[in-house]
Parts: C-alpha cells; sequence; structure tokens
C-alpha cells in the first residue's frame, strides 16, 4: 500500500532502547485529519498510556485546523488508539512486568488512513545515550575515511 510519512518522533530511538514495533490506527476528528493532510502535527515528548483497558496517546499536538471555527478540537488532548483486545493484553503484561514503555515512533498515512508506528521498549540511562553516540560518531569516522581511500 501507499504510505505518506506525516511526523516522526526525534527523541524516541535516542531516549528509549526499542524491543517491539506495532502499527496502530487513531481516532481522529475531520479537523484533524485536514490539519494532518496539512502537515501540522507533532510527536515530540508524547507517550502512549493504558487506561481502563484502552489504549491512549498523550501529548500528541495537532495544531487546530484554520478553517474548522467550532468543530476544532483541543490539539493536545489524548486519543484512542485502535488495537485488538489480545494486543491490549500484551501490551499491558510489558508494561506491568518488564517495566517498559510505549513510544510513539512515527505517523503516516497507509492509504487514506492514518497509522500510527507504537514501539515497546526501555528508557536508556545516561552512559546508554553516551555509548550509542560513540558509535555512531565511531561509524561516520570511518565512511570519512573509505571514502577519503576510494578518491
Amino acid at each position: 500500500m501507499n504510505t505518506k510519512l506525516i511526523a516522526k518522533n526525534p527523541t524516541a530511538f535516542h531516549n528509549y532502547t526499542i524491543n517491539d514495533k506495532l502499527e496502530v490506527g487513531i481516532v481522529l476528528s475531520g479537523t484533524e485529519i485536514k490539519s494532518i493532510r496539512n502537515g501540522k502535527a507533532n510527536l515530540k515528548d508524547s507517550y502512549a498510556v493504558i487506561k481502563n483497558g484502552e489504549v491512549y496517546i498523550v501529548g500528541m499536538h495537532i495544531s487546530p485546523y484554520e478553517q474548522g471555527n467550532i468543530f476544532n478540537k483541543d490539539p493536545l488532548r489524548d486519543r484512542k488508539l485502535l488495537l485488538n483486545r489480545r494486543e491490549i493484553n500484551k501490551l499491558v503484561g510489558l508494561v506491568k512486568q518488564k517495566g517498559c514503555s510505549l513510544v510513539p515512533i512515527s505517523m503516516y498515512f497507509k492509504g487514506s488512513l492514518v497509522k500510527l508506528e507504537l514501539g515497546v521498549g526501555k528508557g536508556k540511562k545516561l552512559y546508554d545515550k553516551r555509548e550509542d553516540i560513540a558509535k555512531k560518531d565511531a561509524e561516520r569516522r570511518m565512511k570519512q575515511l573509505l571514502s577519503y581511500k576510494n578518491q
């Protein structure tokens, strides 16, 4: 199917070690869809929680649609994610037993539907982040050396 990226969470892989990924649907109003089509969505500082057996995304900002008037919703409201019962039970087990977090990674159009990629991962400690930065820096230097050698 045709997929088009809407927004990415820039801090997802920096702050978390992502172990598992899920593709989930999201409940949106008509003005929110129009605003998303204009590219006005932001996943930074957002996370997912499980309340009363349902999964919600908290802190995702969708700017109000300019021509929406009274139909616009609150930009930071909690939005329900669409998962089946088996997936929700699996996530509940991971969050309670292993202490994992539910982190939105990216939001995209799949055909005409808006989908969210939800990651299950553990928060990184400061030394883990430094280690990752050092690895990326070493890889960058290796690529530079190889490109100089090939010239």
